[in-house]
């Protein structure tokens, strides 16, 4: 035998050799039976779960229970590849449920199977697809294994963008602990249909226009207007026209309009931008802007006085609007005071005078307020009569504004109002009201009705007034001026309200009200409480004992009383009345008759 041919066979030998090694390192037997099914997703940004993500379907068959199976997702294309590199908006695998629940075990694996154990989870779990984070499916024992997985986009701080989210799926099979896994992979995709809460298109709906005194935020929801005025100095401004321009599902930054807003009358209308310190614009009678969501005109005074009316419409939504408010000249022409505390107390008395004006076009003038005494003499009751006192500012609400008096002491003191802050520079003063300061001490209480007849359930006032010790009513106060138990009532009468419930009349510690409210109900210098009278017919006592804040001689029992008149009882008097009527009347028919024959007889005759 040749020497080459003896290197062949040794070659020979070496490469089966060889050979028979390579085949005892495979494993025995890998993962089987892997069958991995991807559905694309169809969502809308906001409504998107299980039933719209996009789904990755496993199953396999496990042998050896260091058998792994793991799925990770990366993203493709444009919108793909944002979720992945944005912290706006993500994309998340959840993991939704397994095919054989007894065998399948689902964790996660924060690298890959050499990274130990995996943490088990549960069902709805998600990791981002940008964590490093895979999900794995185990198995302790042999057989069947599977799992769902679903893809989604989150809005985490911007809104979802309509469009293809497109990915690439992989799936690695660990199979008997060895580290170098078999990869598979899949592309799927999740489509974004457009969201409501981004659309473009403007809502007559969710859409209004609010006329507020101050600058108000954007995405404000509506509220009631501001009954606004100003002075009619070029270039004041008034108040804030906010348009709420919205889309369908109330969104404040997107809707698209074009908005017109025209002045009719005094003052105008000006384009701004920004909302808290808006910056004013072009200004004009009408002013057209093209707004994404909400938006703010400012309304301003022109130098004309009178009343403003101010027309919006929107060209998309077709909604329209009109807001009204008043400019008044910078003096007032006329000027009301009326005293709204008859009886002032020595010290500080709150919203003494009340005061309104209008200036020379009829306008109801708004303007700063002064108070002053009339003279020196009056002065030294209370107030100035050198130097004039603002009162607080108009109000719209209640149709006036207040001025307060500080009184020094007892007496009769007359004041006016002026419309500047002294009295060289006034150019309007109000009529003279005269106030009456008293400093008395409560020296009896007494109780009354408003009425002294009711109907049944009628609604009543029950008044607690203390007097001085001249028997007369005293300014405001508050006193211990009951007893214990504070005021009883014999009637069925029933209550409403938080100060007008049982628990209140027991009060003991009364405190007087200092002006008169038709309204309410208020007396000056009393304590009022509603009530409603019984619906049966009778007669209702009030009862009291005067308490520790009267002298001990006026600490004794007061009472008043008022009747409630049945109306069946009413009718039935009435009734008994016409009665007694008819039976005179026929009493009278009979005399009448027997004297008409008597004549007759004496006739003949």
């Amino acid at each position: 035998m040749s020497t080459k041919t003896n290197f062949k066979r040794i070659a020979l030998v070496a490469v089966a050799a060889l050979g028979l090694g390579l085949l005892t390192s495979v494993p025995a037997k890998a993962v089987g039976n892997l069958t991995v099914t991807v559905t694309n997703g169809t969502f809308v940004a906001g409504k998107a779960d299980t039933t719209t993500g996009a789904e990755i379907a496993i199953s396999a068959t496990i042998e050896d229970p260091r058998d792994t199976i793991t799925v990770s997702v990366v993203g493709n294309g444009t919108l793909g590849d944002s979720v992945v590199a944005s912290t706006s908006r993500v994309a998340r695998i959840i993991y939704v449920d397994t095919s054989t629940a007894a065998r399948s075990s689902v964790g996660t694996l924060a690298a890959s199977v050499g990274s130990g154990a995996p943490s088990a989870s549960a069902k709805l779990d998600s990791v981002t697809v940008t964590s490093g984070t895979l999900f794995a499916i185990t198995s302790a024992t042999q057989g069947n294994v599977g799992a769902k997985f679903d893809i989604q986009v989150d809005s985490v701080s911007a809104p979802i963008i309509a469009g293809t989210y497109s990915f690439t799926v992989f799936v690695k099979q660990y199979t008997s602990g060895v580290a170098q896994p078999v990869t598979t992979s899949y592309a799927i995709s999740l489509v974004s249909a457009a969201v409501v809460s981004v659309a473009t298109v403007p809502s007559a709906v969710t859409s209004f226009v609010n006329l507020k005194a101050a600058a108000t935020a954007a995405g404000t929801a509506s509220a009631s207007d501001a009954l606004t005025s100003s002075v009619s100095t070029a270039g004041t401004t008034a108040g804030y026209l906010f348009v709420g321009n919205r889309n369908a599902a109330d969104n404040s930054a997107t809707a698209e309009d074009s908005i017109t807003a025209t002045v009719t009358g005094a003052g105008q209308v000006c384009a701004t931008t920004g909302f808290a310190t808006p910056v004013v614009g072009t200004c004009g009678k009408s002013i057209k802007v093209s707004a994404v969501g909400d938006y703010q005109f400012v309304l301003q005074a022109d130098g004309s006085a009178g009343n403003s009316s101010v027309a919006l419409s929107a060209s998309v939504a077709g909604w329209s609007y009109t807001k009204n408010a008043t400019f008044y000249s910078k003096a007032a022409k006329t000027i009301t005071a009326t005293v709204a505390h008859p009886l002032l107390k020595v010290g500080s008395n709150s919203g003494a005078v009340r005061v309104t004006a209008v200036d020379a076009t009829g306008v109801n003038w708004t303007g700063t307020f002064y108070i002053v005494a009339s003279a020196a003499a009056d002065a030294l009751v209370g107030g100035s009569a050198t130097t004039p006192v603002a009162c607080g500012a108009y109000s719209a609400t209640v149709g006036y504004a207040a001025c307060d008096i500080s009184t020094i002491t007892t007496g009769t003191a007359k004041f006016k109002v002026i419309d500047a802050a002294t009295v060289a520079l006034a150019t309007a003063t109000s009529n003279e009201v005269t106030t009456t300061v008293t400093a008395g001490v409560p020296a009896s209480v007494k109780l009354s009705f408003d009425k002294t007849s009711y109907a049944p359930n009628e609604r009543a006032r029950i008044y607690v007034t203390p007097l001085d010790a001249a028997g007369k009513e005293m300014q405001s106060v508050t006193a211990d001026l009951l007893a214990a138990g504070g005021v009883s009532i014999n009637g069925g009468i029933s209550f409403t309200g938080s100060t007008t419930t049982a628990e209140s009349l027991t009060a003991t510690s009364i405190t007087t009200s200092a002006s008169s409210s038709s309204t309410s109900g208020a007396k000056a210098g009393s304590m009022v409480y509603t009530v409603y009278m019984p619906s049966a017919g009778g007669t209702v006592t009030l009862s009291a004992t005067g308490g520790a804040g009267l002298p001990v001689a006026a600490r004794v029992a007061v009472t008043a009383t008022a009747t409630v008149t049945d109306s069946g009882a009413a009718a039935l008097a009435a009734v008994t009345a016409l009665a007694t009527t008819v039976a005179s009347l026929k009493t009278l028919i009979t005399t009448l008759t027997n004297l008409v024959l008597k004549i007759q007889k004496k006739v003949k005759a």
